[in-house]
């Protein structure tokens, strides 16, 4: 059992930057999905379990950063110039089942969901 808890998130600017964290046991492969209301969940950043190698949605490169301590067995999610349109909640997950080396950007594949933090950015 993968016990995962968010923290992070709030309300903040158009253009502002806040920083998520995933306090997850456990060197899985993680990822951040997001689900805005009245929309389908998206796929937003994963990191291997190693932490060497990432991906992300082309929504967000170049303005998020995934990363993770292993020491001390949290991820993070860095959001940047944030925008409205970036108001949502925002679940980390896990997935057991991928290999340490390789990253995850497939839903179906995780299997361990945290309760999520809301993130809301205002124009």
């Amino acid at each position: 059992q993968v016990q995962l808890l968010e923290s992070g998130g709030g309300l903040v600017q158009a253009g502002g930057s806040l920083r998520l964290s995933c306090a997850a046991s456990g060197r899985y492969a993680m990822g951040w999905f997001r689900q805005a209301p009245g929309k389908e969940r998206e796929f937003v950043a994963a990191i291997s379990g190693s932490g060497g190698r990432t991906y992300y949605a082309d929504s967000v490169k170049g303005r998020f950063t995934i990363s993770r301590d292993n020491a001390k067995g949290t991820g993070y999610l860095q959001l940047n110039s944030l925008k409205p349109e970036d108001t949502a909640v925002y679940h980390c997950a896990v997935s057991t089942g991928t290999p340490y080396l390789v990253v995850q950007p497939l839903e179906a594949e995780y299997n361990y969901w945290g309760q999520g933090t809301q993130v809301t950015v205002s124009s």
